[in-house]
């Protein structure tokens, strides 16, 4: 296969992986819309779905940002501090990541994001820099999983581990990324 025909199916796979990703980011948009025809426990109102379409355009915008790395563990580390990020801001949201959406600690959790995107724009998005950046919000999320575990929120705490474990693989990634 010549360098042409591979630079051809590269661009195709990656239109193709861009066309499902897109479609499922706008499908699990959807989601809500499609459940509230069936039950009244499904509520949302039309600055829900702003926030979700914002929500997941980022995490759309930022993949495919992302994506234009050529080294792979950059990618994976990107992905994974969009991934720990996304599912940190959506839980904390939707009902609060510790207690109540009102409970203080919960701001925490925007700081912890707010941290990684600033710490990513210091160091313009290196891969050496973003490996020690993202022992930041590790650090963050290990500080709220202690809260959680001990104001008795468990599932919290759970949570908080596996975001912490997300943060740390993304800094190991970055890691072997600035490596070469």
């Amino acid at each position: 296969m010549t360098a042409d025909q591979m630079a051809r199916s590269d661009g195709r796979l990656w239109n193709t992986v861009r066309v499902l990703g897109w479609g499922g980011l706008v499908g699990l948009l959807l989601l809500p819309l499609v459940a509230m025809q069936f039950t009244d426990e499904v509520d949302w109102t039309p600055g829900d779905f702003i926030v979700a379409g914002v929500m997941l355009g980022s995490v759309g915008a930022a993949f495919e940002l992302a994506a234009r790395a050529r080294s792979w563990a950059y990618r994976g580390a990107a992905a994974a501090a969009i991934v720990a990020a996304f599912l940190l801001t959506w839980s904390n949201l939707a009902v609060g990541f510790i207690g109540d959406g009102d409970h203080p600690v919960n701001l925490l959790c925007f700081g912890i994001v707010l941290a990684a995107l600033l710490g990513g724009l210091l160091v313009r998005f290196r891969a050496a820099g973003m490996a020690v950046v993202m022992l930041a919000p590790a650090a963050g999320q290990v500080v709220l999983g202690a809260v959680a575990f001990a104001g008795g929120e468990t599932a919290a705490g759970r949570a908080a581990v596996l975001l912490t474990g997300l943060w740390l693989a993304s800094a190991l990634l970055f890691r072997r990324a600035a490596r070469g």
